[in-house]
């Protein structure tokens, strides 16, 4: 059975209000639901998810900035009534929609946590001491991320050692990847990868970039 671990921006992207989701996101749990793979993800990013998606997905910033332009344009004849009360109303809609979502953001997550196909793990302490390691090597530049890398790592290797293959990794965020924005590897975090025998994916769909032929 191959093996995808997800982090806290695959969280993100499915959980979100609807149009923050990705659609790749949705769909690689479907495909882990109909036994493709069994996907992976540390505990803490689910709390570090609920925290992003509380506060980067209010709607009311979003919402207030085309008031306030209506507010202007209408008077000023660059909107018309019609056009601005119909505006209105949209927003009003993507208000309550955001708001109904975020009110289920928990319900939710929990539900993501009760699916077989999704084992979460906690960080043990083989997990902590190569957070720590990674940390004083310079590898990841955030607290988090450690953590995390460090939880997918161990837990991969283990995988591995069970006699567990084709172990991927989904992320889009630039700071774990083992490529640069040029293309250009990253040796300290590519050979961190590879010695777990991690191929890591750059978006939720597992083939961007290809996966070599003789990786394993």
């Amino acid at each position: 059975m191959p093996h995808v671990f997800v982090e806290t921006n695959w969280l993100f992207a499915y959980a979100a209000p609807a149009h923050h989701q990705v659609p790749a996101a949705v769909d690689l749990l479907y495909r882990a639901r109909l036994g493709e793979f069994t996907m992976h993800a540390p505990n803490i990013c689910f709390g570090e998810a609920r925290q992003a998606i509380l506060t980067k997905c209010q709607p009311r910033s979003e919402a207030d900035a085309i008031r306030r332009y209506l507010t202007w344009a209408q008077p000023s004849g660059h909107v018309t009534d019609a056009d601005a009360t119909a505006a209105r109303v949209v927003l009003n809609k993507f208000e309550s929609s955001i708001k109904r979502d975020l009110a289920n953001l928990d319900h939710t997550l929990q539900a993501l946590a009760r699916l077989p196909c999704l084992e979460i793990f906690g960080l043990d302490d083989a997990m902590l001491d190569r957070a720590t390691e990674l940390a004083l090597a310079g590898i990841a530049p955030k607290p988090f991320d450690h953590a995390i890398l460090a939880g997918v790592l161990v837990r991969a290797s283990r995988l591995w050692d069970a006699g567990e293959r084709t172990i991927s990794f989904c992320e889009s965020d630039s700071d774990l990847q083992p490529w640069d924005k040029n293309g250009n590897a990253k040796p300290p975090l590519r050979n961190a990868f590879d010695r777990a025998h991690v191929w890591v994916c750059a978006d939720f769909t597992l083939t961007q970039p290809q996966r070599r032929a003789d990786f394993e």
